[in-house]
């Protein structure tokens, strides 16, 4: 079964623990995929959505730490948009659990064009002020 996402150079910030954990997110979000694609019980699809959207929020907790520790300007914004995208995979949690199939495909596309842009695009913003803090 072909993957939802691969990763790919380009999505790298260049600090290990957060490319490691960004990897881990792109894992999640094919094991879900895959999940959904093999017909698997809408309980078992569920279940993987909340162990990517629990593991997601983890993430975005230690982005955060990462850019308060270095003082980076941009955390504020960036952390409201942690927020949003927060709030917005959680309505789709609770949209997943109606077993509705184009809900699920929603989602899927949803959470790969989120971890594949806010990675490219908001992500690298901190990549050069954290390394120049000595953080990550």
């Amino acid at each position: 079964m072909a993957q939802l996402m691969t990763w790919k150079d380009r999505y790298s910030v260049g600090i290990a623990r957060l490319d490691e954990q960004h990897r881990k997110l792109v894992g999640l979000l094919n094991e879900f995929h895959e999940a959904m694609q093999a017909g698997q019980a809408n309980e078992t699809v569920v279940k993987t959505l909340d162990g990517l959207v629990s593991y997601t929020l983890t993430h975005f907790a230690s982005e955060e730490a990462l850019m308060k520790k270095a003082g980076f300007p941009g955390y504020e914004g960036h952390r409201s948009e942690h927020q949003k995208l927060a709030e917005q995979a959680k309505a789709l949690q609770q949209k997943a659990r109606s077993a509705n199939l184009a809900v699920s495909l929603e989602v899927s596309s949803f959470l790969r064009n989120w971890l594949t842009n806010h990675i490219v695009g908001m992500d690298k913003q901190y990549t050069a002020h954290l390394k120049a803090a000595g953080v990550g």
